[in-house]
């Protein structure tokens, strides 16, 4: 299982690999080499039909699940290559439940993240994706970007960056609470700790 991660801006496509996956909303521990955690707001589908090169109008074909989540990148003194800041174990925030797509429809639904419970991310927001025609023409442009490089298989995830990349914690932060909820249900709801 892939996760595949269209980033904010650049539209670039990398892979995470599966043991960054975190499912079960545990605390999450930062390696001592660390000294900031930065983050970035996703909505991610789950891939229920292998394909290559997806043309934009099979592209609603290819997934049948999505739900919002997280990105966390664990910066170094000495890193800087996303490949190094993306691939520390349970970095990659996708939480079930997963949700029929037509949920997605549903304007009022927002998705909300906070941190120590201030919001720091809300899907309307001023500068978010705020509709379901745009979040419909985001993911779908993402199926077919992804594809283009990589194969889609079944049980892949698509992760697509819905802000810039920025700074979570610190190490002199110590601990944080970090919460997200969608659909007015939780998300997640963990403890991040230096």
């Amino acid at each position: 299982m892939n996760i595949i991660v269209k980033s904010y801006g650049s539209g670039l496509c990398y892979c995470r690999p599966d043991t960054t996956w975190e499912r079960e909303n545990k605390d999450f521990y930062s390696p001592e080499c660390v000294n900031e955690l930065h983050w970035a707001p996703i909505v991610f589908v789950r891939i229920c039909k292998a394909g290559k090169c997806i043309g934009q109008k099979f592209a609603s074909r290819y997934y049948d699940a999505f739900n919002f989540g997280a990105l966390l990148y664990c910066h170094t003194p000495e890193s800087s290559e996303i490949a190094f800041t993306s691939c520390t174990d349970h970095s990659s925030l996708l939480p079930a439940p997963l949700y029929n797509p037509v949920v997605l429809e549903n304007d009022d639904n927002i998705y909300e993240v906070r941190k120590n419970g201030e919001t720091i991310f809300s899907s309307h927001g001023p500068d978010a994706v705020s509709d379901s025609a745009s979040f419909k023409a985001l993911i779908e442009d993402a199926v077919c970007r992804a594809s283009r490089l990589t194969s889609l298989r079944i049980g892949d995830f698509l992760a697509i960056e819905l802000a810039p990349k920025s700074i979570l914690a610190s190490r002199e932060e110590g601990e944080i609470n970090f919460k997200a909820t969608y659909c007015e249900n939780e998300s997640f709801d963990m403890k991040l700790i230096f």
